[in-house]
């Protein structure tokens, strides 16, 4: 009876992931491996141009810089974000809120408008310029490129690196920590051997919520990059809305889908790792 209980309440949740999830991930899957036009099936029919197109050299450049430029941020990012987490993590408790809140805060506000907010920081005439030709310095020259596309991913995802870090190392013991030091371990070898290892788990979660965001984004590098920085996700978009290309739009998101995919089993990998060592042992 509760087996079947359970089942009952799990009906919603699967009528919504046909819908929303397994029906459209089909059609694009098809559509993928059509040509023709899409408002007629009659008229449709099983072709692989789409992903020959794909392999043309300036749309496997544009995938290269997906991954280039996700990878950067999400390496900045982890750079950033690890030794803030440990801050935060080594933080007095009374302090410890009001600093998980100044990263938090800012997810709350629309992601478009903390891109525009970048955008009146970074243009040839915003505030950072004037700001430098006030004092007599030569104004920036970062926007639109590939800077700007950088500073946005690194900004919008930092918190996205902090939080997972920091869930994992705030539950540390410190009993283990102590008792590293008691063994004769000073600070650097204390944290080589005993907090990073420890601290894995978090970092593979903040690549994973960091890099896969990244690669697939189009409004930071669409606004931030104006054009000059197309990613893969810019490229899905103007074959949905702008060219009307279905079938090179859907290929191009079955190929990040399955990229993403690589990636994230790659991550489960590495994730898993410490684990099968520690039975080892």
């Amino acid at each position: 009876m509760q087996r079947r209980g359970r089942g009952r309440i799990a009906y919603p949740y699967t009528v919504w992931m046909a819908i929303f999830i397994v029906i459209p991930l089909f059609l694009i899957l098809f559509y993928s491996f059509t040509e023709g036009d899409i408002h007629n099936i009659k008229d449709l029919k099983f072709s692989l141009n789409s992903y020959k197109k794909v392999l043309e050299p300036i749309y496997l450049k544009v995938i290269g810089n997906s991954f280039v430029l996700a990878s950067i941020s999400t390496l900045i990012c982890l750079i950033i974000g690890y030794p803030v987490a440990m801050i935060i993590a080594n933080t007095d408790v009374k302090y410890r809120n009001l600093l998980l809140m100044l990263f938090i805060v800012p997810i709350w506000m629309n992601f478009l408008l903390r891109t525009y907010a970048w955008m009146s920081l970074l243009s040839p005439n915003g505030l950072v310029n004037r700001f430098l030709l006030w004092v007599g310095l030569p104004k920036l020259e970062i926007m639109p490129g590939k800077g700007a596309v950088l500073l946005g991913m690194v900004y919008n995802f930092l918190p996205f690196m902090i939080l997972p870090i920091y869930t994992v190392l705030s539950k540390i013991d410190k009993h283990v920590i102590e008792a590293a030091n008691d063994l004769g371990g000073n600070s650097v070898i204390t944290f080589m051997r005993v907090i990073l290892p420890l601290s894995i788990p978090g970092i593979v979660s903040g690549i994973t919520m960091v890099f896969l965001p990244a690669v697939s984004t189009f409004v930071i590098s669409g606004l931030l990059g104006g054009g000059k920085t197309p990613l893969i996700g810019d490229l899905i978009e103007q074959q949905f809305l702008s060219s009307r290309n279905w079938h090179f739009g859907s290929s191009l998101s079955i190929i990040l889908m399955v990229m993403i995919l690589i990636s994230m089993a790659v991550m489960s990998r590495i994730d898993n790792s410490p684990e099968e060592e520690g039975r080892k042992i």
